[in-house]
């Protein structure tokens, strides 16, 4: 049985719930990345995170995955390496609601800190890592691949007080 956290969501009728993923999720998760993402995670790079250092959480409303996180732990840090809501189910909560699961298991498990990179023009997943505390600690030049060559990634850092 896995664990879910819930929490209703009255303007769908429907059930949000977060829980671990399993390597059996992948099949949903690939298709709500090549619907969320521009140049999208090959299979790989998913099955790569299925290893003890990394978290996996899932958004499901209902019995539906339509979003993901994916983490990984590097001594006291956090790195929020991919978080994508199927662009179905964007504007309910369940980016915030995977965003705000995964600090607190950081926090659970002693982190000091939750760090991101973010497409520069990605202005909708800015304002919310802004609204959740998060700050723009630098740049990566060139760092995504863009339809035009390259985009610079902004880093953000969220640090985390008990």
């Amino acid at each position: 049985m896995q664990k879910r956290e819930s929490l209703y969501n009255s303007s769908l009728g429907l059930e949000l719930t977060l829980r671990p993923l399993v390597s059996e999720d992948l099949p949903r998760m690939l298709d709500i990345e090549h619907q969320g993402h521009s140049h999208p995670w090959a299979e790989g790079v998913f099955l790569d995170c299925f290893k003890p250092s990394y978290r996996l959480w899932g958004a499901c409303l209902d019995d539906l995955l339509v979003g993901y996180a994916v983490v990984t732990y590097i001594l006291d840090e956090v790195h929020l390496l991919n978080l994508c809501v199927h662009p179905d189910a964007r504007g309910h909560g369940a980016g915030k609601r995977l965003l705000r699961h995964l600090v607190a298991e950081a926090l659970r498990e002693s982190m000091n800190q939750v760090l991101l990179e973010v497409r520069q023009s990605n202005s909708v997943a800015c304002k919310l890592y802004r609204k959740e505390g998060f700050e723009e600690i630098g740049r990566r030049p060139q760092y995504y691949p863009a339809s035009s060559g390259r985009e610079d990634a902004r880093i953000m850092s969220l640090l985390i007080q008990p």
